[in-house]
C-alpha cells in the first residue's frame, strides 16, 4: 500500500523523523498515523539506547527563573557535538528540563545517586506504614520494594513523570530527543535554588 503525501507530511511534523522512516512506518501500519507514530517512537528509543554509550562532552546550560523571582534552575544538558548544542530543538529541551526541575523539585539525577542511608530511612518508613496498615510480614518486603520505585519517581529527575506530558518519564523524553536529534543526550547535573528552602 502506498502512502499519501499528506500523511507523510503530518507524521514528519508530529515526530520529526526522516522521510524514509516515516514512509516505511506508514506502509507497515496501513497508513494509520497514530500506529506509525508509536512504531517510530519504539524504534527511536531502541536507537537511542545504542547511542547512549557514545561520549557527550558538548552541550549547553538551560535556565529557568520563575516569574516571581523566587525559584531559579540551571540544567547542564550534554550532547556529542557543538552543532547539536546550537540546535533550537536541543535548546528548547534544555529550557523545558529547567522548567521541569523548577516545578518537580527532584533531589537526585538517578536512583543510583540516592545515598544508601536515605534509601534505608525510606524503607523503614514504608515498612512501618505497611505494618500499621495490618499487612502480613510475609508481603511487607514486596510492598516496600514496590513502593521504593514510587519514591524514586518522586526524588530522581530521570524517573519523574515529565510535567508537560505525564505519560513520559524524563528519561523517555531524553530517549525520544536522542532518536529525533541523532546524538547521545544526557543531563550532566542540575541545581535548583528557591527562596526560603
Amino acid at each position: 500500500m502506498s502512502t499519501n503525501t499528506e500523511a507523510i507530511k503530518k507524521l514528519r511534523a508530529l515526530t520529526g523523523a526522516g522521510m524514509m522512516d516515516v514512509k516505511k512506518s506508514l506502509d507497515e501500519t496501513g497508513g494509520d498515523i497514530d500506529k506509525a507514530a508509536a512504531l517510530l517512537r519504539e524504534r527511536g528509543i531502541a536507537k537511542a539506547a545504542k547511542k547512549s554509550v557514545r561520549e557527550a562532552r558538548e552541550g549547553i546550560i538551560g535556565s529557568y527563573v520563575h516569574h516571581n523571582g523566587r525559584v531559579a534552575v540551571l540544567v547542564e544538558l550534554n550532547c556529542e557535538t557543538d552543532f547539536v548544542a546550537r540546535n533550537d530543538q536541543f535548546k528548547e529541551l534544555a529550557k523545558n528540563l529547567a522548567l521541569h526541575v523548577a516545578m518537580a523539585n527532584p533531589q537526585y539525577l538517578r536512583p543510583d545517586e540516592v545515598p544508601q542511608d536515605v534509601i534505608e530511612a525510606e524503607k523503614q518508613a514504608l515498612r512501618a506504614q505497611a505494618l500499621e496498615e495490618g499487612k502480613p510480614e510475609a508481603i511487607v518486603e514486596k510492598m516496600v520494594e514496590g513502593r521504593i520505585g514510587k519514591f524514586y519517581a518522586e526524588v530522581c529527575l530521570l524517573e519523574q513523570p515529565y510535567i508537560k506530558d505525564d505519560k513520559l518519564t524524563v528519561e523517555k523524553l531524553l530517549a525520544e530527543a536522542v532518536a529525533a536529534i541523532g546524538e547521545n543526550i544526557q543531563v550532566g547535573r542540575f541545581s535548583r535554588i528557591a527562596i526560603g528552602e
